[in-house]
């Protein structure tokens, strides 16, 4: 399965440029930086750690895992994306999201957090224009544009691919309409394959096609010596990470035990539809063990 992508997605409070350039001689096809502005955890800017892992790396993809579009202007995003383009010679992809699981965060930004479906879908077609024209003029609900050119064009024709994140019906419209990708996180195999579908479809619906978007998944994989250890570690873990209990649901949508029961769970999601996993480790061991683990015992079955 030639074309199946495995991504890391590194640690939330900052960036190790070791372990990304170890990931990229492991084989990993892509790195990914998460980000808030404020949450329950340390975060960074995506952005800033973008730039960061574009110079210690050559050929990995650099993604943000990911960007809240409505609590930022697009144009500044339309600029730090294309900045990071450049300077990783065309390796970026945009991953937006409209978040809310954290309402602090808006209020601090001055974003009302209804109006967060809106602003992305409003902030998607100015990144786009802007990424490909000049002379921008733009009238919407939420921002204007009046005759501007963002100078320097990013490297990748009309822009770095954009994949939209999220679980809800209005980011699978959003995705199949706007977007060059999908990424839903905490899906079980059977969620994304309808949730897949719906996007394709409103992507057909749009006059798009539906074979030129990526499947995608950010999915939280726990390697250990048996399903046990993994599960309470993934429990602990995302219990802390979004501040609430994960007890009852960690077997739906962690990737759990051992790399055999990891390979036979990520079958299922492939089956699905799935072609390019961001994986996040939260087993009991170092994240980095597990990605040396994950490439050498799970990704050669699954490939």
């Amino acid at each position: 399965m030639t074309s199946l992508k495995f991504g890391v997605v590194m640690p939330l409070a900052g960036p190790d440029l070791s372990a990304v350039e170890e990931a990229e001689s492991l084989g990993y096809d892509s790195v990914w930086s998460s980000e808030h502005i404020f949450f329950y955890g340390p975060t960074m800017d995506a952005f800033t750690v973008l730039a960061a892992y574009a110079a210690r790396t050559q050929r990995v993809l650099l993604g943000t895992a990911v960007t809240l579009l409505p609590l930022r202007p697009p144009a500044v995003v339309a600029k730090e994306a294309t900045s990071v383009d450049i300077i990783s010679g065309g390796r970026l992809i945009l991953g937006v999201g409209v978040g809310g699981e954290y309402p602090k965060e808006f209020e601090a930004c001055g974003v009302p957090v209804q109006e967060r479906g809106a602003r992305a879908n409003e902030a998607i077609r100015i990144l786009r224009r802007l990424w490909r024209e000049d002379n921008v003029t733009y009238r919407g609900r939420f921002w204007q544009l009046g005759g501007v050119t963002l100078q320097p064009k990013p490297v990748q024709p009309g822009g770095p691919p954009i994949w939209v994140a999220g679980r809800s019906e209005a980011a699978m419209r959003r995705a199949g309409r706007l977007g060059d990708g999908y990424l839903p996180y905490l899906f079980s195999p059977e969620r994304f394959r309808d949730g897949w579908q719906k996007v394709r479809q409103y992507a057909q619906e749009a006059g798009r096609d539906p074979d030129s978007l990526t499947p995608a998944l950010y999915q939280f994989v726990s390697l250990a010596d048996s399903y046990e250890e993994a599960k309470a570690s993934a429990v602990g873990y995302l219990s802390r990470t979004y501040n609430q209990p994960f007890e009852n649901i960690v077997d739906r949508y962690v990737v759990l035990g051992t790399p055999r029961d990891c390979v036979r769970r990520l079958e299922q999601y492939v089956e699905a539809g799935v072609r390019h996993f961001l994986l996040v480790f939260i087993g009991p061991g170092a994240a980095r063990d597990q990605m040396r683990a994950f490439a050498s015992q799970v990704a050669p079955a699954l490939r």
